[in-house]
C-alpha cells in the first residue's frame, strides 16, 4: 500500500486525507512552451498521419528538412512519396506547398490565382481544390527588398482563396490543421522571425483534435479605451504597447485577426462599440492594405457611429525595404509607433 501511495504521489494523484479533501484528485496538467516552428511541425506530422492523401512538397522540404526546418524529420518518417522536393503536379490529393518565402510565390501567382482560386467557382462547385500554400511572409532581417514583403493584401484581395496569418504557436498549429482539412485553397502566411519564438500551449491546444477555425479572430487582451487590430508578428508589438499604456491608465483591447480572408469584422465591430476607438497595425505597405480594408468595413457598417475619433493605421513605410539595419527598423512598425498612434487617437 505504501509503495502504491508513493507512485500516486509522484504522479500528482494522491492528496493527504483531511476534512475538505476526500479521495483522489488529479493535478491540472501544466502548460508547456512550444515554438511556432515546432507547432507547425507537429500539425504537419499529425495531419500526414491522419490522412494518407496529405503530402508536402516544395523547395528543400524533404532531405534538407525545409529551409526553416518546419518539415524536420517528416521525410525520414513518411518517405519520398509523401515529402517531395518537386513542383505540384498531382490531382485528387491534398498537397501542402511550401514556399521558401512568399516573395517567391510570385513565380506561381498564375497557378494560385487563375487556377486554384477560381476552379471551384468556374466548375459550379463540382471541382474543389484542397491545397495549402504556406511559408514565411513579411519582413525578415537584413535580406533586402526582394525578401521582405507582406502578401496579406495581395492574396486577401482574391475571391476563392482563404488566407490565414498566425501569430502564436497556438495559431500556427490550429490554423495549419484547419487549412489542411479545408476543401478550398488556403494561403498560410507565416512569419520567419516568429519561427523560433516559444509560446505557452495548454494541453487542450496540443490535442490532435485542436483546430483554430478559419475566419475567427481572437481577443488577446481585453480593454475598454481603444481597439488595436493586427495580425502576424505585429500582434506581439500591440501587446507590448498595451502593457506600456496600461501603466498610464489606458486599457487597449488587442485583436489578433488570425484570418485575413474571410475577415472577422463582427469581432472588430463589437470591440469598437465598446471602446469607441480604433487603430490598425500591420507590417505591409499602407496603400490598399489590410488596415485600409478594416477601416473601410467599419466606415460602411454600424460601428462607424460609435467612433469618437477617426481610425488610425500603423503600417510599414511606403517604400521597398532598405537593406541597412537602421533604415529597415524605421520601415517596420515599432512599439513606440503604436503608442504614438493610440495617444494621437485618444488626444492625450
Amino acid at each position: 500500500m505504501a509503495a502504491a501511495l508513493r507512485v500516486l504521489s509522484r504522479a500528482g494523484l494522491h492528496r493527504s486525507p483531511g476534512p475538505l479533501r476526500r479521495g483522489f484528485r488529479a493535478s491540472p496538467p501544466a502548460a508547456v512552451q512550444v515554438t511556432v516552428r515546432d507547432a507547425l511541425n507537429q500539425a504537419l506530422d499529425e495531419e500526414l498521419e491522419r490522412d494518407e492523401r496529405v503530402f508536402l512538397l516544395g523547395e528543400e522540404v524533404a532531405q534538407y528538412d525545409g529551409a526553416y526546418k518546419i518539415s524536420r524529420g517528416l521525410w525520414k518518417k513518411y518517405g519520398d512519396k509523401r515529402i517531395i522536393d518537386t513542383p505540384i503536379s498531382e490531382a485528387g490529393l491534398r498537397p501542402i506547398c511550401e514556399f521558401m518565402t512568399f516573395n517567391f510565390s510570385m513565380q506561381a501567382i498564375d497557378q494560385v490565382i487563375n487556377s486554384a482560386a477560381k476552379t471551384y467557382y468556374m466548375s459550379s462547385g463540382m471541382v474543389s481544390v484542397p491545397v495549402v500554400f504556406r511559408g514565411p511572409n513579411g519582413t525578415s532581417a537584413g535580406v533586402g527588398a526582394q525578401h521582405s514583403q507582406c502578401f496579406a493584401a495581395w492574396y486577401g484581395h482574391c475571391p476563392g482563396l482563404k488566407v490565414v496569418s498566425p501569430w502564436s504557436s497556438e495559431d500556427a498549429r490550429g490554423l495549419l490543421k484547419s487549412a489542411i482539412r479545408d476543401d478550398n485553397p488556403v494561403v498560410m502566411l507565416e512569419h520567419e522571425l516568429m519561427y523560433g519564438v516559444p509560446f505557452e500551449m495548454s494541453e487542450e491546444t496540443q490535442s490532435k483534435d485542436f483546430l483554430v477555425p478559419i475566419g475567427k479572430a481572437k481577443i488577446e487582451r481585453p480593454g475598454t479605451h481603444i481597439t488595436l487590430v493586427s495580425h502576424s508578428r505585429p500582434v506581439g508589438h500591440c501587446l507590448e504597447a498595451a502593457a506600456v499604456l496600461a501603466k498610464e491608465g489606458v486599457e487597449c483591447e488587442v485583436i489578433n485577426l488570425r484570418t485575413i480572408r474571410p475577415m472577422d469584422v463582427e469581432t472588430i465591430e463589437a470591440s469598437i462599440m465598446k471602446t469607441n476607438n480604433l487603430v490598425t497595425v500591420e507590417g505591409g505597405w499602407p496603400q490598399f492594405g489590410v488596415g485600409a480594408e478594416i477601416c473601410a468595413r467599419i466606415m460602411e457598417g454600424p460601428a462607424f457611429n460609435y467612433l469618437d475619433a477617426p481610425a488610425v493605421r500603423v503600417t510599414g513605410a511606403d517604400v521597398p525595404m532598405p537593406y541597412a539595419k537602421i533604415l529597415e527598423e524605421n520601415c517596420i512598425p515599432q512599439v513606440k509607433d503604436i503608442i504614438f498612434a493610440v495617444k494621437k487617437t485618444l488626444n492625450i
